[in-house]
Order: structure tokens, then C-alpha cells, then sequence
């Protein structure tokens, strides 16, 4: 919608919306939804279940099994041979619940020890398996 400012036909045609309106109707949604918002319920019920909590056994704790440099194993800080180790491994698959299997492996040792390790662990069932580093 074009207005003019004068009576000539030669004059400027004034082409701008007037906002006044505009604001008076944001004021008045703006105060309606300030009023009805607080009435508005925003929590929803819902019936929660019950439940009847007994408690549990603690978790049994975890094997050390530690790699060293010269490629010996080591159970909780005790030395073992590699037949000592398949035995304990297979002791360790057969209780229940299973408890975790910590693996700390040397750094200077060959991969090939660490290894044997997991394919032992592995042929006994052992389930649980972590390797444990240290942060540099």
C-alpha cells in the first residue's frame, strides 16, 4: 500500500508499513502467554513400578597376570611356568562368577609372550580379559 504526501501528481509515494500496529498485537500475544503459561500444568504423572532390590554379591576381584621383560609370568606377584599358567587359567575359566583377567605386559618384552598369554587364556575359557597401561 503506497501513500502520498501531497495533493501532486508528480510527488513521492510513501511506501513504508507502520509498525505500530504490529507492535501493539506482539505486546498483547506476549502478555496473554505470560498470564496462561504458569496456569498450564507441565508435569506429567506416570505410575513408576516397584521394585523389590536384594543385594548382590561383590564382584570377585581381578587376576593379575603380569608379563615381565625376560618373558616370565607372574600370578598376584607369584612366578609360574607356562604349564603352570595353562593350569591356573583353566581353575581361574572354571569358578563362577568369573573374575577379570588384568593383563599388564612389560614393555620391553616380545609381543609373542603376551600372546601366548591370551591364546592360553583363550583355550581355558577365560572370558574376561583387560589390558592394563599406564598414561605416558
Amino acid at each position: 500500500m503506497a501513500f502520498s504526501i501531497s495533493d501532486d501528481d508528480n510527488s513521492e509515494l510513501l511506501s513504508e508499513i507502520n509498525m505500530i500496529p504490529l507492535i501493539d498485537v506482539m505486546l498483547v500475544l506476549l502478555i496473554v502467554f505470560m498470564i496462561t503459561i504458569p496456569v498450564m500444568k507441565h508435569a506429567v504423572t506416570v505410575e513408576l513400578p516397584q521394585a523389590n532390590a536384594q543385594r548382590q554379591a561383590p564382584p570377585p576381584g581381578a587376576v593379575r597376570l603380569t608379563v615381565e621383560s625376560d618373558g616370565s609370568y607372574r600370578w598376584n606377584d607369584t612366578s609360574l611356568t607356562d604349564d603352570e599358567l595353562s593350569t591356573r587359567l583353566q581353575e581361574l575359566a572354571a569358578q563362577d562368577p568369573q573374575p577379570p583377567l588384568h593383563l599388564y605386559g612389560d614393555r620391553a618384552v616380545r609381543y609373542e609372550r603376551v600372546a601366548q598369554a591370551l591364546a592360553a587364556a583363550q583355550q581355558a575359557g577365560v572370558r574376561g580379559i583387560g589390558f592394563i597401561t599406564e598414561k605416558p
